[in-house]
């Protein structure tokens, strides 16, 4: 067997393997062998056929199978030799005269090869790490959600203002149907909080949702329409109430300070504060280290510029998933997945040049860790280290959870090492800032 290699250019290139006789006789022979002895043809004793009818019906199917297998593995182990870097499996080239009834062989395949480029994580940009920050007025709401959360919850008739109004928002044709919790206090317009004062159980009040509060994004939660539908939306809906309730709000005293954060860990107004803020803030740091890391890979796609084998790609798009695709339908695939397939290239670049690599006891720290945290939340907060090791182990045990974990790890090391190196400005903002940056508003 002989492999050369022809580099059409710097992306492409034509692999030639030419098979002799000589390459696939043995284990041709062997097959049609095993057949013989287990054949069963009428006329003839199990294990006496002649070999010149085995050879007949099986012949041309063992020796298409036994090529097909000396060239898969003539091929993986060629390009482990040559430590070629390619994107996509080679592609055989179609020959419309290939003779199968020869003894030689011959077949072309076209490779893809990734391309050479370099990543400057230090280059100039317009990257902003947000540095977001619970304000007072945050504070203070959050205090007042807690005394009514743990207050004492009073049905009512009539709606006044304050109170808490469950409902549902309707409309036929936007396909709005979403049962909801709201106050009068939520509406960005005053008269549109009037039209709820008054009214009872049963009643409808109809109202338009443009400017109905004072983010736009809103209308996703009390009204779940997606993010693409909230701006400029203009249509009146129905919201038809079926509960008035009202919150007496409880004190701000030892025994709920104790209920919240255990026995003696917060003991006045001014520790709750810090306390949500120390909270708050730690959550806001997790949302402005995803949308850095987010606005860092948008940014690395745009300026690290190199060419892809376009061509060869969207050929190979064409037969590479379950069910093939016509070549338009695979150009449209390519232009889809062209900038993720571009990030993957950039990562694995980034994470050779900086020998990011994950170990597995870097996985069962961040698992242990993620056990701990999961722990907590359901008031478990001194679990014992063989509690956690036992939960680890089982969690690790699972391929897809490995598999995701494993992304997290290495998203984790990405983000420090970019925090490290790419150039951005610092910005301070509170929450509420923060989620108007964020969708550009």
């Amino acid at each position: 067997m002989n492999i050369t290699r022809e580099n059409k250019d710097a992306l492409n290139a034509v692999i030639t393997v030419s098979v002799t006789k000589d390459d696939y006789r043995q284990k041709v022979d062997k097959v049609l062998a095993d057949h013989r002895k287990n054949a069963s043809i009428p006329g003839f004793r199990k294990g006496a056929v002649p070999m010149s009818l085995i050879q007949k019906q099986y012949g041309k199917a063992v020796l298409l199978d036994e090529v097909n297998k000396l060239l898969q593995s003539s091929l993986n182990d060629y390009l482990a030799k040559e430590k070629l870097d390619i994107l996509g499996n080679p592609l055989p080239k179609v020959t419309e005269d290939f003779n199968w009834d020869a003894d030689d062989f011959s077949f072309e395949f076209e490779l893809g090869l990734a391309p050479e480029f370099s990543v400057d994580l230090g280059a100039k940009n317009s990257i902003v790490k947000y540095n977001i920050i619970a304000d007072d007025k945050m504070l203070d709401e959050q205090v007042e959600r807690i005394q009514k959360q743990y207050g004492k919850l009073v049905s009512k008739d009539t709606v006044e203002e304050g109170d808490d109004i469950v409902g549902t928002f309707t409309n036929e044709e936007k396909g709005i149907n979403n049962s909801t919790t709201i106050t009068t206090e939520i509406f960005k317009d005053k008269k549109t909080a009037k039209k709820f004062i008054g009214k009872k159980v049963g009643d409808i009040v109809t109202i338009g949702t443009k400017g109905l509060f004072d983010d736009d994004h809103k209308l996703m939660d009390h009204l779940a329409v997606s993010h693409d539908d909230v701006h400029g939306l203009d249509v009146e809906v129905n919201f038809t109430i079926e509960e008035i309730n009202t919150h007496e709000k409880t004190e701000l005293n030892q025994e709920l300070f104790d209920k919240l954060f255990g026995e003696g860990n917060v003991s006045s107004v001014e520790e709750l504060k810090a306390k949500i803020k120390e909270d708050a803030e730690q959550q806001f740091a997790q949302q402005a280290d995803q949308k850095f890391l987010n606005d860092v890979t948008e940014s690395l796609i745009a300026n690290t510029k190199f060419d892809l084998p376009n061509e060869f790609l969207v050929k190979w798009l064409q037969t590479a998933g379950e069910n093939p695709l016509t070549p338009e339908q695979a150009e449209e695939e390519f232009k889809k997945s062209e900038n993720g397939l571009r990030y993957q290239l950039i990562e694995g670049k980034v994470m050779t040049s900086n020998n990011l690599q994950l170990s597995f006891e870097d996985l069962k720290a961040y698992t242990a860790e993620v056990i701990k945290k999961q722990m907590a939340q359901f008031g478990q907060l001194n679990p014992t280290d063989a509690d956690v090791d036992g939960i680890v182990a089982r969690v690790l045990s699972n391929k897809d959870e490995v598999k995701r974990l494993s992304e997290q790890v290495m998203s984790e090391k990405l983000l420090n090492l970019f925090k490290e190196n790419v150039k951005y400005e610092t910005k301070e903002v509170t929450y509420e800032n923060f989620i108007k940056e964020m969708y550009g508003e």
